[in-house]
């Protein structure tokens, strides 16, 4: 019987924990693991944190030792872009014109910066943050302490910005919602995180947005939509990221903020399957499709993707979970809450050591632990269930968190 090929698109964490498990699965065909970056695949969390303030090196962020790949008889192609994927042929055509064919593809081409579409966005000095060379590049910026403007409030514009007042740069954060990760968190929790910037030094501008760059050669200046300007030695633009769908697209592939895939992360074609940021894959739970641009999707899922390329039929249905670290301030977020009735805090805000749950008909839509360590699992828990909580015993921290997410606390 011929050996079936099973190719992957993208040396991300999501394509290398698949490659992993399909070795682990006991799949003894050919693994090829295809990535256009000159690194074998790399976590992106630290890039915002510990890369990027030189505490941790690359190998603190690879996914696998650097033999791991040959050992397992993967084939680990760097520096090699797909061009194009012929999906009734079967094959990835590589940008040098060589073709892969295959029996099982998996799509893992993660998301690229949404880029600022205002006059003077192409200056030198002007830095989005993606990739390992980007982080290197904006590292070399902030090594003379520069004025730093931070376009956009969301999760990468707010580590940064922390990292780079970490780092001595004079920093000022330019955000057209009312405050940092509004979107996200909603204006009761972004207050906490205007606060938290505010008290380390970084100068917040909120309600108002970016009108255009100004340098002779390289930034020197951002105008904002208000008529002020600010002065700017550099310039990081966190305003979001896309899914990379432009191989899924050319092969005719469902889209929808992403490549289109049912619970177990297969596309509308059933020989191809997508993981990670790229992936907008339906919840069995949540009774839609949901794209997660956070690590933990692209760790688990690539796993999940991988047992269904070789027909276990496994559906991915695991609550959606994010972490940060800006500061002193750590953070866990469990859940989804597209919307939400209110925000019920256990423990005071101001005091940056409490718990935080959105509420939707009574239920815990999502949660989020600040500084407040070991109640991963009751949250997990209250999160997972159907029963009504009371908000008032959410609040009670004489409480056990555990014995609210049984059904008997409704």
């Amino acid at each position: 019987m011929p050996t079936e090929t099973f190719v992957i698109v993208g040396a991300s964490l999501a394509g290398a924990k698949a490659a992993e498990t399909l070795r682990d699965e006991g799949f003894e065909g050919r693994v090829v693991l295809v990535g256009e970056e000159s690194f074998r695949p790399y976590e992106r969390p630290p890039l915002s944190k510990g890369y990027l303030r030189g505490e941790q090196g690359f190998e603190d962020a690879a996914v696998h030792p650097a033999g791991f790949y040959a050992e397992r008889g993967i084939e680990l192609l760097t520096g090699t872009p797909a061009a194009a994927v012929e999906a009734a042929e079967r094959r990835v055509v590589l940008a040098s014109g060589e073709t892969l064919a295959y029996d099982r593809l998996l799509l893992a081409t993660g998301a690229a910066p949404r880029r600022l579409a205002v006059p003077g966005a192409d200056l030198a000095g002007v830095h989005y943050l993606r990739s390992v060379a980007d982080a290197d590049s904006l590292r070399q910026a902030l090594a003379s302490s520069p004025r730093l403007v931070v376009v956009g409030a969301g999760w990468i514009g707010a580590e940064v910005a922390a990292s780079a007042r970490q780092l001595g740069a004079e920093v000022t954060m330019v955000e057209v919602a009312g405050v940092p990760l509004e979107r996200v968190l909603g204006p009761e929790v972004g207050a906490v995180f205007r606060d938290l910037h505010a008290d380390h030094g970084v100068g917040l501008r909120l309600g108002v947005g970016v009108e255009a760059l100004a340098g002779s050669g390289r930034v020197e200046e951002v105008r904002l939509t208000d008529g002020s300007r600010l002065a700017a030695d550099a310039v990081v633009v966190g305003v979001g990221v896309g899914p990379r769908t432009e191989l899924a697209e050319a092969a005719g592939l469902a889209l929808e903020d992403g490549v289109a895939t049912d619970e177990r992360l297969r596309s509308s074609d059933p020989a191809i399957f997508a993981a990670g940021d790229v992936a907008n894959a339906f919840h069995p739970r949540y009774g839609e499709r949901i794209r997660l641009e956070h690590w933990s999707a692209a760790l688990n899922q690539g796993p999940v993707a991988a047992r269904n390329m070789l027909g276990q039929e496994v559906a991915y249905e695991r609550t959606p979970f994010f972490f940060s670290d800006q500061y002193d301030l750590g953070m866990e977020y469990r859940g989804w809450a597209r919307s939400f009735e209110q925000v019920v805090f256990r423990g005071d805000p101001a005091s940056r050591q409490f718990v935080a749950f959105w509420m939707g008909h009574r239920r815990v839509l999502a949660a989020m632990n600040v500084n407040v360590w070991n109640v991963g699992e009751a949250l997990e828990a209250l999160v997972a269930s159907p029963s009504p909580v009371d908000p008032k015993r959410l609040a009670d921290p004489d409480l056990d968190l555990a014995e609210l997410a049984t059904p008997a606390s409704g």
